[in-house]
């Protein structure tokens, strides 16, 4: 608990941290009030929501390119503070056109939002780095985690009881405050231009199409020569699997089998079990991040959540899929924070803006593509305990995978070894 008090007491993380936060809220409650707009809309047309849900991942794949390379290039602290901006003023944009009614258009923007708001992430974790030492990167990765665990939480009770109250139009202007704060806080930080700018400084004329495509390659260059970020590579890309197909199961598995008649209402209930047990989870973890080791934490907590929501699918009524669902989400933090610490000790500060670029199109590729497939064959041809077997099945291969990888390139066995292996050659 000292911990935790000591970090907060650096007040630009405490910015940063409350400003990773509301923006979070900001990209995400408005999707989850729309998908239960769409059902409610299109109740026989499943196929909605889930475009829904695609037009949050799929925006990564057009902009991938350019996000972790703007990160390391210009002012990290301004990208931030411009995607808040932009993002307030496309709700704008957007409750018009849910006033008009217009499809093609409302997916657009929401289209365009979510891609503004894919620049947010680099830049905020790459701040991080250069704000924290390198021993409250666990800790930090503990909170954020923390972070997510309260959103889960209050996220979904909080997107329906707004949709419930004041309609979808409601939900879309509390995302533009919650944009509006979270770009007040980062105005107010007060960030040294070494950890802004660590690579210099560089104008918008300066990044041409050839500067993007040689530091997105060098990003990915510096990734293949580590095996270690090579063997997360391939976990980050079943974990968009699991994301993608997490996005929509819940809320189909209770309006097509558990709970048809109550569904939304049952949400809610699940949001409350899965947030209480992550934030457990996550409270428990942060204390043992010192105590064992990363590898080791990902690996118990890949395999319980795996066989935790495989299990879900078995589940013949709504208290043992509530039962499932809560191990899940008090496994799942051992994962997070597990990789949320090795990452910041491992990158160099001058890369991790790409490499943070180069990590998530792979796991939203996966993420769009399963969430595509979704939409193509459920439920068609696919059932609603296939898609949890399909999840729970890639988390366990993962396990599997990691089992035989990641303990022989522990951070505490080999940290020095490892900075010098992946700190050799940093392209700037």
């Amino acid at each position: 608990m000292k911990d935790f008090l000591k970090i907060f007491q650096n007040k630009n993380f405490s910015k940063l941290f409350l400003a990773g936060f509301t923006s979070m809220m900001g990209n995400i409650i408005g999707v989850t009030a729309f998908m239960f707009y769409l059902l409610d809309k299109f109740g026989e047309q499943p196929f909605y929501a889930t475009l829904a849900e695609l037009m949050y991942s799929l925006p990564t794949l057009a902009v991938f390119f350019i996000v972790g390379v703007l990160a390391d290039r210009m002012d990290r602290q301004k990208i931030a503070l411009y995607c808040d901006w932009i993002c307030a003023v496309l709700c704008l944009a957007l409750m018009g056109a849910i006033w008009l009614d217009w499809m093609p258009l409302i997916f657009a923007i929401l289209f365009l939002r979510s891609a503004v708001g894919k620049f947010f992430f680099p830049a905020d974790q790459a701040m991080v780095q250069g704000i924290l030492s390198k021993d409250e990167y666990a800790i930090a990765a503990g909170l954020n985690q923390m972070v997510g665990s309260m959103f889960m939480l209050f996220g979904n009770m909080l997107a329906i009881f707004i949709y419930w109250t004041v309609g979808i139009q409601g939900a879309i202007a509390f995302d533009l405050v919650t944009y509006v704060v979270s770009a007040l806080l980062i105005m107010s930080m007060k960030v040294n231009e070494e950890v802004r700018l660590p690579n210099g400084k560089h104008k918008f004329k300066d990044i041409n199409i050839g500067m993007v495509w040689k530091d997105f390659g060098a990003g990915f260059a510096y990734i293949k020569n580590s095996k270690l970020l090579m063997s997360l590579i391939f976990g980050f890309f079943l974990f968009g699997v699991v994301n993608g197909g997490l996005s929509v199961m819940p809320a189909f598995i209770m309006k097509y089998k558990l709970a048809p008649d109550n569904y939304e209402q049952m949400m809610m209930w699940m949001g409350v079990v899965f947030g209480v047990s992550v934030l457990a989870g996550s409270v428990i973890c942060s204390m043992l991040a010192k105590k064992i080791k990363l590898s080791t934490a990902i690996i118990i907590g890949l395999f319980t959540s795996g066989i935790a929501i495989g299990c879900c699918a078995l589940a013949a009524n709504i208290w043992v899929f509530f039962i499932f669902t809560a191990l899940m989400g008090f496994s799942i933090p051992l994962v997070n924070i597990g990789l949320g610490g090795w990452l910041p000790k491992i990158v160099d500060p001058k890369m991790m803006g790409r490499v943070q670029g180069a990590i998530t199109p792979i796991n939203m590729l996966s993420h769009t593509v399963t969430l595509a497939l979704i939409a193509a064959f459920f439920p068609k041809f696919l059932s609603v305990e296939s898609l949890f077997w399909v999840v729970g099945g890639a988390l366990f291969i993962v396990g599997l995978f990691y089992m035989f990888t990641l303990p022989k390139y522990d951070v505490e066995e080999t940290d020095e070894t490892t900075d010098m292996d992946l700190k050799e050659k940093v392209p700037v």
